[in-house]
């Protein structure tokens, strides 16, 4: 048996989820040798959502970043996941926290942190971060690459 073998997405035609609950996030074997754990961070820069009141778009640029432990997210089925939020309606609090609890979920991490950087809706930014905890001593953590919102100037 092979790590493909256990895969349900990876190089098939899937189908985009209906919503991020029914969505499947796979997950493949990682085997973590010595030293400080790896960082990988996965970007996201045209998230949407739906706001669960007006139904209008959301769009956020989404940065994951996490140090695995035994499991690595397979990234199709992350994608697939993300993808899933295009008809979700949330607020960018909730659909933030949500995304970094799933991949907390499916992959038991070291630690986890996500930053939700929402687009201005009325005039207002939202920034959204959430974590699991303390960073991995030794761990090299890149800021998150996403400057604050400047509006025109």
């Amino acid at each position: 048996m092979t790590i493909t073998d256990t895969l349900t997405q990876l190089g098939t035609h899937v189908q985009t989820p209906a919503s991020p609950e029914t969505a499947v996030l796979e997950t493949v074997p990682y085997d973590r040798v010595g030293g400080p754990p790896a960082i990988v961070r996965f970007t996201c820069p045209e998230f949407t959502s739906l706001c669960p009141v007006t139904g209008q778009p959301d769009f956020a640029h989404i940065v994951i970043d996490y140090a695995p432990d035994k499991l690595l997210v397979e990234s199709k089925s992350l994608k697939l996941f993300m993808v899933s939020f295009r008809n979700h309606g949330a607020f960018h609090e909730d659909c933030t926290v949500m995304i970094g609890r799933r991949v907390v979920e499916a992959t038991k991490p070291l630690w986890l942190r996500i930053a939700g950087y929402w687009y201005p809706r009325g005039g207002i930014p939202i920034d959204v971060f959430w974590q699991t905890g303390t960073p991995p001593e030794g761990s090299w953590l890149p800021e998150t690459g996403v400057a604050p919102y400047r509006g025109r100037g």
